[in-house]
């Protein structure tokens, strides 16, 4: 059986533009400042999570594994993804520590990192805050060894490039930044708390979008008349509920009125 969670059953698709726009329309002077996560948010790293599982299936000639495509990355469990590349149980048990380790060597990389593809409708919805002069900043969980890939994976999709990647105290006069947390072993929830203070010193968050639960709800609390979503992609299996305020959302696809 594949365990999986029910990403998306919290979204409803028709209210996905009346949110987003709402997002938008958050813009506003003195309000300025869109904070937006990039794993599961963003962009989606399960091209990534397939190529690293290629390339353990070439390197260790498991044929069934050299074919992992992105369709077979369903949950956090590398064991899914070996059962839906058709393993059987027993090699999945013989395989699976070799793989996760392999995967954890690879997956906070800069060189997989660039595989790393736009959730639907991100580029365009990303253009509309730039064209209404809105700050855009990617606050994320990556660490600075992944700045390069994480750029190339922004050229590639079409993204704003940022003017600033800071680690440390970012500019606020800069329309389009990068947050990442200065190593690999800094704790993720920490440092998007690190980032909160931030974001309050600069007075003028006007919407933030994650997808972990954690995340998002840190950014209600914190910022309670923001405009906050939730991506149902994926995200952690911690026993953490969305906040009941917060709209969920798929992707940033927009149907036009």
């Amino acid at each position: 059986m594949i365990r999986t969670l029910r990403y998306g059953a919290r979204a409803i698709e028709g209210e996905k533009t009346r949110i987003l726009q709402g997002a938008l329309d958050a813009i506003r002077p003195g309000r300025f400042a869109a904070a937006f996560d990039l794993d599961g948010t963003l962009l989606s790293n399960k091209p990534r999570q397939a190529r690293i599982v290629r390339d353990f299936g070439r390197e260790r000639g498991v044929e069934a594994l050299a074919r992992c495509g992105p369709e077979m990355i369903v949950s956090w469990d590398l064991r899914d993804t070996m059962r839906l590349s058709g393993l059987a149980a027993g090699q999945i048990e013989t395989l699976y520590e070799d793989l996760r380790r392999y995967w954890l060597d690879r997956f906070f990389t800069s060189e997989y990192c660039k595989e790393d593809e736009p959730v639907r409708g991100a580029r365009d919805y990303l253009g509309r805050f730039v064209q209404r002069g809105a700050h855009v900043l990617y606050v994320t969980g990556r660490h600075s060894g992944m700045e390069a890939g994480t750029l190339a994976a922004f050229e590639r999709a079409g993204f704003p490039l940022p003017e600033i990647v800071a680690p440390a105290a970012p500019a606020s006069a800069a329309t389009v930044q990068l947050w990442l947390k200065p190593k690999l072993a800094d704790d993720d929830d920490r440092w998007k708390e690190i980032c909160h203070d931030r974001l309050a010193a600069m007075r003028g968050i006007a919407c933030a979008f994650d997808n972990e639960p954690t995340h998002v709800n840190g950014y209600k609390t914190r910022f309670p008349d923001a405009h906050v979503v939730h991506l149902d992609t994926d995200y952690s299996p911690r026993p953490v509920e969305v906040l009941p305020s917060i709209p969920s959302i798929v992707d940033f696809h927009m149907i036009e009125r």
